[in-house]
């Protein structure tokens, strides 16, 4: 069908910012979730302009009227807040009572009960959520399971040089954004063959702290290195941000999580879905220089 309606939410941030300018540029008609809609990007394609939609995540009435009429919904998981999942939980049920065929959510890498990760838990019970809805409503999903962001990388580097957290020598291999884009856009343009299913969309190596200190310093030209920290060391240099205790938990075990061995996971989805290798860190690094 190509006329399939297909909406973004967060078309204001990264990823769902790459993912509606991808549609965009391929022509399909578009709607636009957003919480503001002065942030929202101007988006025109042969089917005309993008119609952006005003709703967030806990406002079910707001969701329902802005994804009616949809048939194949992109869902950006919201922002990091205790009641994140009880959020997701109201977005989901209005996308099924809006008709919404398909949901495409995007997951954490090791989605789990028990996952080191703190954050990685929140995903489990909303991918079980989707599990639920499809029982109840008959509304289909698709799981895309990120790693950490590559690009986020060198953000993790101090002001000082230093890439600093309780990782020991564990290894990460962290997914380009432009990659999970690709890769989102392959599964809502074809969401039938992907019902169901779970992708674990990460880089193509996994690399220990020390080298991805290295791989900035490389690319970039910035020197980094990395530096192990005990916990009682992360949770004290972390302190002077003033975050709540659940948020600087949140932090710290992206490290631990690492030390446990979650994120080494090297899939091969990317390129299966999209036909082109995932990018490696260096590349993603090199490419955001050269822009």
């Amino acid at each position: 069908m190509t006329d399939r309606q297909i909406a973004v939410t967060g078309s204001t941030g990264r990823i769902g910012g790459r993912v509606a300018r991808l549609l965009s540029a391929r022509g399909r008609p578009l709607r636009l979730i957003v919480r503001d809609a002065s942030r929202a990007p101007s988006l025109t394609s042969p089917a005309g302009p993008a119609h952006v939609m005003v709703a967030s995540y806990d406002d079910g009435e707001a969701a329902r009227r802005a994804l009616t009429g949809v048939d194949v919904l992109f869902m950006v998981s919201g922002s990091e807040s205790l009641d994140r999942v009880e959020q997701h939980r109201t977005f989901i049920d209005a996308a099924a009572d809006a008709g919404v065929r398909h949901l495409v959510y995007t997951s954490f890498l090791g989605a789990a009960p028990d996952a080191v990760f703190t954050l990685a838990r929140d995903h489990h019970v909303t991918e079980q959520y989707l599990r639920d809805a499809e029982q109840r409503t008959g509304m289909a999903w698709t799981a895309l399971r990120d790693s950490l962001y590559a690009d986020f990388l060198p953000g993790m580097v101090g002001d000082d040089g230093v890439l600093r957290g309780p990782a020991g020598d564990g290894r990460v291999a962290a997914v380009a954004q432009d990659d999970v884009a690709d890769a989102a856009v392959v599964v809502l343009l074809s969401p039938q063959g992907h019902a169901g299913r779970t992708y674990d969309l990460t880089g193509p190596e996994a690399l220990t702290l020390q080298e991805v200190a290295e791989t900035v310093t490389r690319a970039t030209g910035r020197p980094a290195r990395y530096q192990p920290e005990t916990l009682e060391e992360a949770f004290a240099s972390r302190a002077h941000y003033g975050a709540p205790d659940w948020q600087v938990e949140a932090w710290v075990s992206t490290y631990t999580a690492i030390a446990a061995g979650e994120l080494s996971t090297v899939s091969t989805a990317v390129e299966e879905l999209t036909g082109h290798p995932a990018r490696t860190l260096e590349q993603v690094l090199s490419t955001g220089r050269a822009r």
